[in-house]
């Protein structure tokens, strides 16, 4: 299909080499870690203020808004998607203890239903305070797109797909609202992460009950202390088989299961819970590989730094997702924004004022949040600014949101077309 007369091309990037941007990545990286590392001075002083996790994400959007690299011209996050964050997922899960997870409680999975909630609602009130201010915007067939931002934002890109065909979204509408969620999204995401800092003074403010985090937290560093030791050359390769090694095997098993779901007569796929989708497969699979591999000997394979590695791969997904953010695009249809905005607004305040009634700590509320908006691809980042070992909970709910994405997306389409 031909572009519309009215879209016009973005220009090419400055640096298109990948190459050269990864190079420029792992300099970024390099220098944040370094300069976060020193215990005294401007630099302790400046990230007592901004999270070094925040930095990473932002000097790349920042060299993409300006045009110095493009996310949407580069490869890289696609690579980091398919290829890093799966190897993190199994790095990460290795050392887990998947009993102190379950112990976690149910306010986890209150904060991402309310999370989910706070979508809903937000689409509604954002559609009736542009109608109230800008009507032109939310006009015609806008709701449609809505609709979209809603898959998107309660499941992820196969659900907002499933929307986009559901509700017969023109394309051109669909990619405005695609830049919208990218950015909006990820302007939350930094939000999250710079809250993520500041752990301790909110829930301090919510009253919450951490000593389960704490607990998880704590018999992973137990274990790590226990069981350290100087990786040698072996210990090092072993641990990039067992990464790497599992997800080979999650994308070959991903396409077989994909293969038997679109096998399946049209009325048995469950297409609603993402299950013809391979990256739902992968990362359900590397999580899973990872936590079965943590009941085995592979465990001691944390002693030698797994996670350390895990953790590696996942900071450079933070930085390839960072080149995705164009801050530019606010100037293409800005009322779009602001309706973006409103609505994400609504799902946060939703979110404090459920934690703050629930005693909720901070890891909850950040978490299911990122799990809806983000997804599968963001919320273990966000898990993991808190503690490494936490990043399978933030998997497990993202799952939790592909299930419910189709259906609730569905159902604000519904309330939309009426409002309009």
């Amino acid at each position: 299909m031909a572009a519309p007369e009215s879209v016009t091309a973005a220009p090419p990037p400055m640096i298109a080499n990948d190459a050269v941007v990864l190079g420029i990545l792992a300099v970024i990286l390099g220098f944040v870690f370094w300069s976060s590392s020193r215990s005294d001075g401007f630099w302790k002083k400046f990230y007592g203020i901004v999270p070094a996790l925040l930095l990473v994400y932002f000097l790349p959007s920042l060299l993409n808004s300006t045009g110095v690299i493009s996310g949407d011209v580069s490869g890289l996050y696609p690579m980091a998607r398919d290829y890093l964050l799966p190897s993190a997922l199994v790095l990460l899960c290795v050392a887990i203890d998947f009993q102190a997870i379950l112990r976690l409680g149910p306010k986890a999975i209150i904060m991402f239903l309310t999370g989910t909630i706070g979508v809903m609602l937000g689409a509604v009130l954002s559609l009736l305070a542009l109608q109230a201010i800008h009507p032109e915007t939310v006009a015609g067939e806008t709701w449609r797109g809505m609709t979209t931002l809603a898959g998107s934002w309660i499941g992820g890109g196969a659900n907002q797909a499933a929307m986009q065909a559901t509700y017969a979204v023109d394309e051109t509408l669909f990619g405005q609202f695609v830049a919208v969620d990218v950015l909006v999204g990820s302007l939350w995401m930094a939000i999250l992460l710079f809250l993520a800092g500041r752990a301790e003074r909110f829930d301090r403010w919510t009253g919450a009950d951490t000593s389960a985090i704490e607990a998880v937290k704590q018999r992973i560093e137990t274990y790590q202390s226990a069981h350290a030791r100087n990786p040698s050359l072996a210990d090092l390769m072993v641990i990039l088989a067992v990464g790497l090694g599992a997800t080979g095997l999650a994308h070959a098993l991903a396409e077989v299961a994909v293969g038997w779901v679109k096998a399946m007569p049209a009325e048995w796929r469950l297409q609603d819970y993402s299950l013809d989708s391979k990256f739902f497969w992968i990362t359900v699979l590397a999580t899973t590989f990872g936590l079965i591999l943590s009941f085995t000997r592979a465990r001691q394979l944390e002693g030698a730094g797994a996670s350390k590695i895990g953790s590696v791969m996942l900071y450079v997904l933070v930085a390839t997702i960072g080149m995705k953010m164009d801050l530019s695009a606010l100037l293409e249809k800005p009322w779009f924004f602001l309706l973006g905005a409103i609505w994400i607004s609504v799902h946060g305040v939703l979110m404090l004022v459920v934690a703050k009634l629930i005693r909720a700590p901070l890891f909850f509320m950040a978490v299911g949040s990122q799990a809806n908006i983000g997804a599968a691809a963001s919320a273990p980042v966000v898990a993991s600014a808190f503690h490494p070992s936490l990043a399978p909970v933030g998997v497990l709910l993202a799952v939790l949101g592909y299930a419910l994405g189709t259906y609730c997306a569905y159902m604000v389409g519904q309330i939309l077309m009426r409002m309009v």
